[in-house]
Formats: C-alpha cells, structure tokens, sequence
C-alpha cells in the first residue's frame, strides 16, 4: 500500500499548510488542475485562486500545473496564474514529473506532488520519491474510468480524514 498512500491528505488546495511544507525542505509544487486546483471542465479563476498562487509565491515555492489534460485551458490557467506547464502527463508515468522538476530547478527532495487521485497522483509521486499530498475531488462530475478508480481510492482512504 505504500505507493498508495499520500503523505498528506488536506480538504482543498488551500487548507495546505504552505509553512509547513517549507520547514519540511520543499520549494517546488506540482499540482494537478482537474478537480485539484478547479473543478473539472472549469477555467474560472477566482479571487482565492490568486491569493493561494501569491500565498505559494510569497513562501518561495516554484509551482508548476502538472496535467493529463491537453486542452487550451490547462495552458491559460497556467498562465493566469503565472505557473510553470506540463500538459499530456500521462501520470502516473515519470516523465512529466521530472519534466517538471527540471523547469522548477528543484531535487527531488525538494518537491510536493499536490492533487486528487491516488492512481495518478500520488502513485507518480510516490514512486519518484517526492512528497504526496492528497485533496479531496472538487467535483463528482469526471471521466468514467475515474469514476471506477474513486471506488478503489474511498477503500484505500477509508477512515483517513483530511486535515482541517
């Protein structure tokens, strides 16, 4: 169960304890978009969105959107933010992640994995050695093989309660 379980399990993106992420030595996020950072099928970023980014930026982290999806959003939700990109993940295959590292210029000890399935995510994560943490979906609404893969992660998580 090791590469199944995420080192932190927060209720959203902003309940991240950021001062603690820094005093745990990372500098780099690499965050999901879908049902991480916005609901899927979403572009609309809000008010909260840019101060959790200047909250991130103000704590020295370099972040960067880390994303299976490939369409025109994910880059203009990056840029909106001002994060670095790497769209078409194929997570949880390695290869985007330590494209990722790269444009951070961070080590592997240096980097969060930051997003809401166990089956991409955090088995990405986890098998590069980075630090995982868990949110939980923003929306119910997502494609049928996650749907599917949700079943496997509730019995996976069950009895785990994200952090407040």
């Amino acid at each position: 169960m090791g590469w199944l379980t995420p080192d932190l399990y927060y209720r959203d993106v902003f309940a991240i304890d950021l001062d603690s992420l820094r005093e745990r030595g990372i500098r780099a996020l690499l965050v999901d978009l879908d049902n991480t950072l916005l609901p899927r099928d979403t572009n609309v970023v809000t008010e909260a969105h840019r101060a959790w980014a200047k909250a991130a930026a103000e704590h020295g982290f370099g972040v960067c959107l880390v994303s299976n999806n490939w369409h025109e959003r994910v880059k203009a939700v990056a840029d909106e933010l001002g994060f670095q990109l790497v769209p078409k993940a194929v997570k949880p295959l390695p290869f985007a992640f330590r494209k990722a590292l790269g444009l951070l210029g961070a080590k592997r000890s240096e980097a969060a994995v930051v997003g809401d399935q166990v089956f991409t995510d955090i088995v990405g994560g986890n098998a590069l050695g980075l630090l995982t943490v868990l949110v939980m979906p923003l929306s119910a609404a997502d494609l049928p093989h996650t749907l599917l893969l949700r079943s496997l992660e509730r019995r996976i998580l069950a009895g785990r309660q994200p952090l407040p």
